[in-house]
């Protein structure tokens, strides 16, 4: 097996895309090591070999302990990597980037450094949610009324489909058990969809804590992208797996999600409808397989990086500077 000085970094081309990946993989209770261009995963039962390149999620429950080597091969493939806690209903860590450019991010802070724009991609979310109404002229209060009813008949509604009984939302921050297995079940996949989509905002490039719904969070993108699939996908997972059995929820609730995420294309789906939101604020970067690195100079111009401007003008990047062969910044100005 080669060394990580050795394997020479993919470039974005040579990524399987988030859209092409499967949704969530959980593991717990294991050793995380990598086996070439694969990750194992080895508990009592044996070994099992997991292809890095087609995960979008991995999450990593209680007693499980993940070597450098497996770390550095998900990193290469781009993969989505949190830490979770019991039943996978808590979020401690992830990270890292499938992409190699901030188009996304920045549209993202211009978006939502304007108050007028903010507003207009939180309506275009409210738009994505609930088809049926045309928020263009809705307050953010209306809004938020318009979620709270469309939620609790959400909620209602599953019920009535699939016999679960349901009194109201009730929570128990650290306390699991403590609530009922439909509550149960809507925790757990309110918390699978919490670490697909801060997965998929972190492939992208996205900045977690830019919300324009949600505020004052560090993963305030993150609820504003899982919310959008509440009520078609999240809810009615929970309440299927609730209906099943009342032991085990949490698992039977991971199940059910994976298999509606994955026959719905739901990563795919997210991708598209991330871009879309920021679409009017961006512009597709040129497709190149180079990693690029420019500088901004005076009337938004985007010079080459790598270079030192004290002795000559600056100028437009170009395909010879900026090459996988003569990556920018393998030539420091220092």
């Amino acid at each position: 097996m080669s060394t990580i000085g050795r394997r020479s970094t993919a470039t974005p081309r040579e990524l399987t895309r988030v859209g092409d990946r499967v949704s969530f993989i959980y593991l717990e209770r294991c050793t995380v090591h990598r086996e070439d261009n694969a990750i194992t995963a080895t508990d009592a039962d044996g070994v099992t070999h997991i292809p890095s390149a087609t995960i979008g999620t991995l999450l990593l429950g209680p007693g499980t302990r993940i070597t450098h080597q497996a770390m550095s091969v998900l990193g290469e493939c781009g993969a989505g990597v949190t830490w979770v806690g019991e039943h996978g209903v808590r979020f401690y860590a992830g990270g890292r980037a499938l992409t190699r450019s901030s188009h996304l991010v920045e549209a993202q802070a211009t978006a939502w450094a304007n108050r007028r724009t903010r507003l207009d991609v939180a309506r275009a979310m409210y738009r994505l949610r609930f088809p049926g109404d045309d928020p263009s002229t809705r307050t953010r209060q209306q809004l938020l009324s318009m979620e709270g009813r469309r939620v609790k008949e959400c909620y209602q509604r599953e019920s009535a489909r699939t016999g679960v009984p349901w009194r109201r939302r009730d929570y128990h921050h650290g306390d699991f058990d403590a609530g009922d297995p439909a509550n149960q079940a809507v925790t757990a996949a309110a918390q699978c969809m919490y670490g697909i989509a801060h997965a998929v905002v972190a492939a992208l490039g996205c900045a977690p804590g830019l919300g324009f719904v949600h505020s004052g969070h560090e993963r305030s993108f993150v609820l504003d992208v899982a919310d959008l699939y509440k009520t078609d996908i999240a809810i009615p997972a929970a309440f299927d797996a609730a209906a099943h059995d009342e032991q085990d929820v949490a698992t039977r609730t991971r199940r059910a999600l994976r298999d509606r995420i994955n026959a719905t294309s739901l990563l795919d789906r997210c991708v598209q409808d991330i871009k879309g939101l920021l679409a009017h604020h961006t512009t597709e970067p040129p497709q190149d397989t180079a990693d690029s690195v420019s500088l901004q100079s005076d009337g938004d111009l985007l010079v080459a990086g790598g270079r030192n401007y004290g002795h000559a003008p600056p100028e437009s990047p170009s395909a010879e500077n900026l090459t996988a062969e003569n990556p920018t910044w393998e030539e420091p100005i220092w």
